[in-house]
């Protein structure tokens, strides 16, 4: 399968099925992914064994691309809708997130002040005071959970080390509902999160959490594992259907 991995700090604009005209901001290397998770739909391909030992970007580095792009485009006269951190992996493993965070949102209020700033993340590192503060500061902190059962999670994100999806719940209550909930549905034989169980558990954690938004959504480009197959829009519908009823805004993306 096809691996899609970006080339450079700071890119696009792109358009987002989830975000619209989006600048995007990779704090990861450029030419491998370096994640928390090793989902088995990943555009990005799978984890390399040497994943771990790849030089971030340094801070100085990410802030000269973000100056230097964001003045650009200010002098092309070119809006944006967001700018969207995600990347080649998980962004708030880079030590000066918190530093880049602050960065970000000066150069957003100096040439795009209409603009948003999202944060993509798997929320795995929200037992990090310092990370749960930085994504506070953005206007939307898109936090994940595909699964609600550990076991699943467990064939779908593969995550490194240990996950417990309560222990994350736990952790996206300090954001008191302030946040986008996103969650990818497959189906297939290596996985299945579109079942009976699955979805009533998942239900469970969306009525503790209470986000202000669910992005609900499918594969869209070609998957590191054989097998994973994209869910259609009415099926997406039907999936949401028992929360749309109880209230809750969610934003399907087939």
């Amino acid at each position: 399968m096809a691996t899609f991995l970006w080339d450079d700090i700071v890119f696009g604009p792109i358009h987002s099925r989830r975000v619209g005209r989006s600048l995007g901001i990779n704090l990861l290397p450029l030419r491998a992914k370096v994640c928390t998770f090793d989902c088995v739909y990943c555009e990005c391909g799978g984890l390399r064994k040497d994943a771990d030992s790849l030089a971030l970007p340094t801070l100085e580095q990410v802030m000269a691309a973000i100056d230097g792009k964001t003045a650009t485009l200010a002098e092309q006269g070119q809006g944006i809708d967001s700018i969207s951190f995600t990347g080649n992996g998980e962004p708030t493993i880079h030590p000066d997130f918190p530093a880049i965070i602050d960065h970000i949102l000066a150069a957003r209020d100096r040439y795009f002040p209409q603009a948003v700033v999202s944060v993509f993340t798997n929320a795995t590192r929200l037992d990090r005071p310092e990370v749960v503060a930085a994504l506070k500061k953005v206007d939307n902190p898109i936090l994940k959970i595909d699964c609600a059962l550990d076991n699943m999670a467990a064939v779908m994100n593969r995550p490194k080390g240990a996950y417990s999806v309560a222990r994350v719940v736990e952790n996206m209550k300090a954001f008191e509902g302030n946040f986008v909930l996103q969650t990818m549905l497959v189906k297939g034989d290596v996985v299945d999160n579109t079942t009976p169980e699955a979805l009533a558990a998942w239900y469970d954690v969306v009525r503790q959490l209470r986000p202000r938004e669910i992005m609900l959504y499918s594969v869209a480009r070609d998957t590191p594992v054989e097998g994973i197959l994209k869910v259609d829009a009415d099926s997406l519908r039907a999936a949401a259907a028992p929360l749309l009823e109880e209230g809750f805004n969610i934003q399907i993306n087939a």
